[in-house]
């Protein structure tokens, strides 16, 4: 393959999970085109430095993604790992995801201290997570469970475990697999009981629109992945919520069709909107799912979230 190029410049989070997704793209690269040399550039994002406090108070979307698309940009770097989950549903201009590779588990997993299973798990029981989106369907599940916020990397997440006393944690399965910890998974939670995040377990390569990575990138595409994920982002965007908002999502693309599950939520997880959605183009899946659920309910929860973040200066 002709490249103008000889060494890619691949940008990524340096956590442990992200560079270990970085790597396996970076891999997949050099056999493709192993005349090519692709070098990882490590990029600290703002979700990165401020590790104790809730996402949802931190605000804003791209915490994860902010300063690694400014020095694609800038052209520091060729291309850029990511979580699907972290990307806002709005580009910055100039910038597109040229590649969703083939999907991870999208599920999210139960660890628990005592290996107790999640219908086991006793009210009271304090339970560890790092999103408004699974605290908001625990609650819905159990309001008498007890949801922590739970910040930092996965290693650390699961060390918190024990050393706060924790009866149970909720992460992503994708991110446990990836890191080779399936020993650690209690429980596979189905996502007809605790939907995954817009995006879950699916990367994004992002470039730059004019940097010519067609060829280099289409290998690593997966379409069932990347439709169904396209219909996840849909279903966001047409909400317009972030990570203030308790929103999830999960598309799976067969038969030509995709078929959109979403919910809306209030943080306390008492009002719950939630629905099905099929049809062949993914956004206009992702587009009325997210009208039905907000004339249903779903705008008076994002409006009274809204309203109460504006009123505290968020």
């Amino acid at each position: 393959m002709a490249f103008y190029k000889e060494t890619i410049r691949i940008g990524s989070r340096g956590s442990k999970l992200a560079l270990r997704q970085t790597e396996w793209v970076k891999e997949r690269l050099s056999r493709l085109f192993p005349s090519l040399s692709f070098e990882i550039v490590v990029i600290k994002t703002r979700g990165d430095k401020v590790t104790d406090v809730p996402l949802a108070h931190i605000g804003g979307k791209g915490l994860f993604v902010k300063e690694i698309e400014e020095a694609l940009l800038r052209g520091e770097i060729d291309m850029a790992v990511h979580s699907m989950k972290d990307v806002p549903t709005e580009l910055p201009q100039g910038l597109r995801i040229a590649a969703v590779p083939e999907r991870e588990d999208p599920r999210d997993v139960l660890i628990s201290r005592n290996g107790l299973s999640f219908d086991r798990l006793a009210d009271g029981a304090r339970i560890g997570t790092s999103s408004l989106r699974r605290k908001a369907q625990l609650l819905h599940l159990n309001p008498r469970w007890r949801v922590e916020p739970l910040r930092g990397n996965l290693d650390t997440r699961i060390r918190k475990l024990h050393t706060e006393g924790l009866d149970a944690i909720l992460v992503a399965a994708a991110g446990i697999r990836r890191m080779g910890l399936e020993e650690r998974v209690t429980e596979y939670i189905s996502p007809d009981l605790i939907l995954p995040a817009v995006g879950q377990g699916a990367l994004g390569i992002e470039v730059r629109e004019d940097a010519g990575m067609d060829e280099l990138l289409l290998p690593l595409n997966h379409p069932p992945t990347a439709v169904a994920v396209e219909a996840e982002r849909a279903f966001l965007r047409h909400l317009g919520g972030g990570c203030q908002v308790p929103i999830a999502a999960h598309g799976e693309w067969t038969n030509g069709k995709v078929r959109l599950k979403g919910l809306i939520s209030s943080p306390d997880g008492e009002r719950s909107f939630w629905g099905v959605q099929e049809g062949e183009d993914p956004e206009g899946v992702g587009r009325k799912l997210a009208q039905r659920l907000l004339r249903e309910g779903g705008e008076r929860i994002l409006k009274e979230i809204y309203g109460s973040y504006k009123e505290e200066g968020g």
